[in-house]
């Protein structure tokens, strides 16, 4: 699952990463510590090649326009409320981390987890996106999730699909057969990815600076 993440990237730190098209009109794009189902967040889409960014919200809009965040790799191409998006509407959701929530034995509030690429480096949800009227008017989108690797398992058992920079063109062009979509919604390897504890004031969704990527104890940071 993937109920929270952060985007706190320069604008052209993400241009050059995902090789945005030098002329397209880009959003004022604001670091964002924490986002939560609802909000806004920068989303990266292709038109005839040529890649943009644009700002969508959160969700998809399900029964009684509760937000679908997530949709399942495996099966997002059988549900109705995701079959077109993923044939026609595929899109990139840049992060730099993003929150995972894990039960403890014999306590009644969950851990919070920051979780990322070693080294911090950007990286890339498959997502799909639609047009949709449901929360105000705006383009929203979902993000893909599969089954957890070794590394995050103990945290959750499903996480994002994240895809490497040479992936993305495949993931964007609307003529990439399904086989090998498939093929590309995998685990990402366990060994490229980092995490440690952070503070409980990451829980609060109005909460979103810095503080949020406050380690837990700052001297086991780098500590699983």
């Amino acid at each position: 699952m993937c109920g929270r993440f952060s985007q706190t990237k320069p604008l052209e730190n993400l241009a050059a990463f995902f090789e945005l098209y030098e002329k397209a009109q880009r959003p004022n794009l604001e670091p964002r510590w924490n986002i939560a189902p609802t909000q806004m967040a920068a989303v990266v889409r292709s038109s005839a090649g040529q890649r943009d960014t644009a700002m969508l919200r959160w969700g998809f809009a399900g029964p009684n326009n509760a937000p679908l965040i997530n949709a399942r790799s495996e099966t997002a191409t059988q549900k109705p409320t995701f079959a077109e998006a993923f044939a026609q509407r595929r899109c990139l959701i840049p992060a730099d981390g993003f929150y995972e929530w894990q039960v403890i034995e014999g306590q009644k509030t969950k851990q919070p987890w920051r979780i990322g690429l070693k080294g911090g480096e950007m990286m890339a949800f498959a997502g799909l996106w639609q047009p949709e009227a449901a929360f105000g008017n705006e383009d929203c989108f979902t993000i893909l999730t599969t089954v957890a690797n070794d590394y995050l398992a103990p945290l959750h058992e499903r996480m994002p699909v994240i895809l490497p920079r040479e992936q993305f063109g495949l993931w964007l062009d609307p003529a990439t057969p399904r086989p090998i979509l498939q093929r590309l919604m995998q685990s990402y390897p366990a060994g490229a990815m980092a995490r440690y504890r952070v503070t409980p004031v990451v829980n609060g969704v109005k909460v979103d600076g810095p503080e949020c990527f406050a380690p837990l104890n700052p001297a086991l940071k780098n500590v699983a």
